[in-house]
């Protein structure tokens, strides 16, 4: 295999990964800039040994060691899941980020630069626009999420009468006693 088109496909890699990181490290997300670097370059490292592997023994799958960076990144991914105090879940989002960073690091190794680019400008824009379309459906929705502390269950009750007085509803409740 040629050394430059090894060394192209990995420094594309690097440049992908760093595309859809720089986002998540704006919003100093768990993981940002280096770890998308590292996850791109890491997948098309992986398919590069895998199809020089390929190559020097034939009948060696090529896709195997790619199918393992598909599972081997839920791992990681499922490490940015958070399940917060207030019962929020955090993290999906950079996870899914990863995952999808991992697939454009496999087709940069494996050789498909335009399909990696173009994986790589749709990863991005969804981050980036599909974030603002989402902020704007969640501020004009009519549901809401509240966590609320109170210092007694009296305090409680005045506070869903008050609610329930302005005509609102409440569809579910935890109530976590200390």
């Amino acid at each position: 295999m040629d050394l430059a088109w090894i060394a192209l496909r990995l420094v594309l890699a690097c440049v992908f990964g760093a595309i859809i990181g720089v986002e998540r490290e704006i919003r100093r997300r768990p993981a940002g800039l280096r770890t998308y670097m590292l996850v791109c370059v890491g997948s098309a490292l992986v398919m590069i040994t895998n199809e020089m592997l390929a190559h020097a023994y034939p009948g060696v799958d090529p896709s195997r060691m790619g199918a393992q960076v598909i599972s081997g990144i839920g791992f990681l991914g499922a490490g940015t899941i958070i399940v917060t105090g207030k019962n929020r879940v955090q993290g999906l989002t950079t996870a899914a980020g990863l995952w999808a960073t991992a697939c454009v690091g496999l087709a940069v190794g494996a050789g498909y630069i335009v399909v990696a680019a173009i994986g790589c400008i749709i990863t991005f824009l969804v981050v980036v626009i599909i974030y603002r379309v989402d902020d704007k459906i969640t501020a004009t929705s009519r549901i809401m999420d509240f966590y609320i502390e109170f210092e007694n269950m009296a305090s409680m009750r005045s506070f869903i009468r008050k609610v329930k007085g302005y005509q609102m509803k409440l569809t579910n409740m935890e109530v976590i006693r200390n």
